[in-house]
C-alpha cells in the first residue's frame, strides 16, 4: 500500500469524524433547546397533580392517616392556610420535595364525601401558583359486638354488622368468650378454654387465620385493650394460685398481633406499686397511663420507662382518641389532666344540674357525654340521662332511659360522631351470666348521633368494639 493512498483514507476518516461529531452536537443542542422548552412549558403551566394516595377506610377508623398528593414539580413549603377541607375536620400538613401530605389528626366521619383543597400550590422555581384538589368518600361504618348463647346454645358469638342492623354477619364462635377488641386489622378475643384455662385467639377481621397469643402462664386476662395503631394490645393478668407471699396479681402485659409467638411484655414502673386496677393506651403517642392498687397514677412508657407520677386518683374515666386529655377522678374531684405537661384543671361544671353523675366519656373537642340520675327537684327519679356537657360547660341531652333498664356503658365511635349506650333493658329480670366479665342475658347496645341525639339503631349484644375498655 502506497503512502499516498494512506494518506487521503486518513483524511477520509476524519472529515467523517468531523461530520458526526458535528451531528451529534446539533442533536444534543437541540434536546437541550427542546428539554428546556418543555422544562419551561412546565414552569408556566404551575404544578400538576400526578399521583395522589389516601385510604378512606383507615381515615375512618384512626386518626394519623395521610392523604398525599404528588405533583410535577419540586414544591415551596405548602401553609395551612391554603388547606380547606370539607367538610371542616382538624389537620396538620407538611411538605417534601414534589409531594404534599396533609394529615386528619381525628378519624373522619363514616359514609361521608371529603373535599381536600389546596389553593396557591407553588414552584420552588416559580413560576404561576396552582390549586390543586381531591374528593374521596369514606365508607360506611362497621362494628363488631358481642352475644352471649352459652356453650349449650351454639356457644358465644362475635358479628360483624353496620349501622342498619340488617347485615349482620357472624364472624367468630367459641363456648366461653370473655371480652375482645378489634384492631385495624385483627380480632383479639379472650376466652377460657375447656380445661378453664385463659387463652388469647388472634383472628382477621372476618374470623379466618385464627392463631394463638403466648400468655405469661395459667390465671386470668381482664381489662383487655388494644392501641388506634400499631396492632399492640394490653391486658391485666392473675395468676390462678394466688397468695400473701406469692403468684402475680392484676400484672399489666402488652402484646403485638404481629407476633404471636412472642413472650408478652410486663409494663412494671420501677418503685411502684405493680398491681395495676385500671389503665388506658395514650393515643397517638406509645405511652400508657396506669392506676396502681396504691392510688398512684402513672403516665410511663411503652415498656414502663420514664414513668411521670401524676398524684393520686381513685379512676381514669378515659382519654379522648386524638387527645392528650385524661379525665381522671381526683378524691376531691373529677380533673381534667394534660398529659403533654401534667397541668390539671377541674372538669368543667354542667350548666344543667346532673344529678349525681355516674360516668364521664371525653371527646376530642373538650367536651365530654356524661351520664346521672334525672332529678325532679332534687329526687331522684330512678330514669337515667345522657347528655352532652360542652367545653364550656353549655349542657344538652342526649337521650334518656326509663326507669326500668340500666346503663352499664357509654362508648363513641372513633370519630365522635356517634355515641354507643350498652343498656340492660328490664334490668330486674334481666340476669347477668357467671363469666369472669358478667354481662345480662339480654344486653342491647343503642347507637345515636351525637350532633343532635337521633337514634340510629338498637343492637343486641355488648361490648361494641367502639369501646376502649371492656363494660365495667
Amino acid at each position: 500500500m502506497s503512502t499516498e493512498s494512506g494518506t487521503r483514507r486518513a483524511r477520509s476518516r476524519r472529515r467523517r469524524g468531523r461530520a458526526f461529531a458535528g451531528a451529534f452536537a446539533i442533536v444534543i443542542a437541540a434536546l437541550g433547546v427542546l428539554g428546556l422548552a418543555g422544562a419551561a412549558a412546565s414552569i408556566a403551566q404551575g404544578p400538576r397533580i400526578t399521583d395522589v394516595f389516601v385510604d378512606p377506610a383507615a381515615a375512618a377508623e384512626a386518626s394519623g392517616s395521610r392523604l398525599i398528593v404528588t405533583t410535577s414539580q419540586s414544591l415551596a413549603d405548602v401553609d395551612a392556610s391554603q388547606v380547606t377541607i370539607t367538610p371542616a375536620t382538624p389537620f396538620e400538613v407538611d411538605t417534601a420535595g414534589r409531594s404534599i401530605g396533609v394529615r386528619f389528626t381525628l378519624p373522619l366521619w363514616d359514609d361521608t364525601e371529603y373535599t381536600v383543597e389546596i389553593a396557591d400550590v407553588a414552584s420552588v422555581a416559580g413560576g404561576p401558583a396552582a390549586t390543586v384538589s381531591e374528593t374521596f368518600r369514606t365508607p360506611a361504618a362497621q362494628m363488631f359486638l358481642l352475644q352471649r348463647s352459652g356453650a349449650t346454645d351454639g356457644g358465644d358469638l362475635i358479628y360483624r354488622t353496620d349501622l342498619t342492623g340488617n347485615n349482620a354477619v357472624p364472624v367468630f364462635t367459641h363456648p366461653n368468650i370473655e371480652d375482645f377488641r378489634a384492631t385495624a386489622s385483627h380480632l383479639v378475643v379472650s376466652v377460657r378454654t375447656e380445661e378453664d384455662r385463659p387463652s388469647l385467639i388472634v383472628t382477621d377481621l372476618d374470623g379466618a387465620n385464627e392463631r394463638e397469643l403466648t400468655l405469661p402462664g395459667d390465671g386470668f386476662v381482664s381489662n383487655l385493650q388494644s392501641a388506634d395503631r400499631g396492632e399492640l394490645i394490653g391486658y391485666t393478668f392473675s395468676d390462678a394460685e394466688l397468695s400473701a407471699d406469692s403468684g402475680r396479681e392484676s400484672r399489666l402485659y402488652t402484646a403485638s398481633l404481629k407476633d404471636p409467638d412472642a413472650a408478652p411484655a410486663e409494663i412494671a414502673v420501677e418503685g411502684a406499686d405493680p398491681r395495676v386496677a385500671e389503665w388506658r393506651f395514650v393515643p397517638d403517642t406509645d405511652s400508657i397511663l396506669l392506676l396502681s392498687f396504691d392510688g398512684a397514677l402513672l403516665l410511663t412508657g411503652s415498656g414502663g420507662e420514664g414513668a411521670t407520677a401524676l398524684g393520686t386518683a381513685m379512676a381514669i374515666e378515659g382519654i379522648a382518641r386524638g387527645s392528650s386529655e385524661a379525665v381522671v377522678d381526683r378524691v376531691e374531684q373529677t380533673a381534667v389532666v394534660d398529659l403533654t405537661d401534667a397541668s390539671e384543671e377541674p372538669l368543667v361544671a354542667p350548666s344543667t344540674e346532673l344529678g349525681g353523675t355516674s360516668s364521664v366519656t371525653p371527646l376530642p373537642d373538650g367536651s365530654t357525654i356524661r351520664t346521672a340520675a334525672v332529678l325532679e327537684g332534687e329526687v331522684p327519679t330512678g330514669r337515667t340521662a345522657v347528655a352532652l356537657v360542652a367545653a364550656d360547660g353549655q349542657t344538652r341531652p342526649l337521650t334518656e332511659i326509663a326507669a326500668t333498664d340500666a346503663v352499664l356503658q357509654v362508648c363513641v365511635s372513633p370519630s365522635a360522631r356517634y355515641a354507643a349506650v350498652l343498656v340492660a333493658p328490664d334490668a330486674v329480670s334481666n340476669s347477668y351470666d357467671t363469666y369472669q366479665l358478667p354481662l345480662p342475658e339480654r344486653p342491647e347496645t343503642r347507637i345515636l348521633e351525637i350532633a343532635d341525639g337521633e337514634p340510629v339503631v338498637a343492637l343486641a349484644g355488648a361490648a361494641i368494639s367502639w369501646c376502649q375498655v371492656p363494660p365495667q
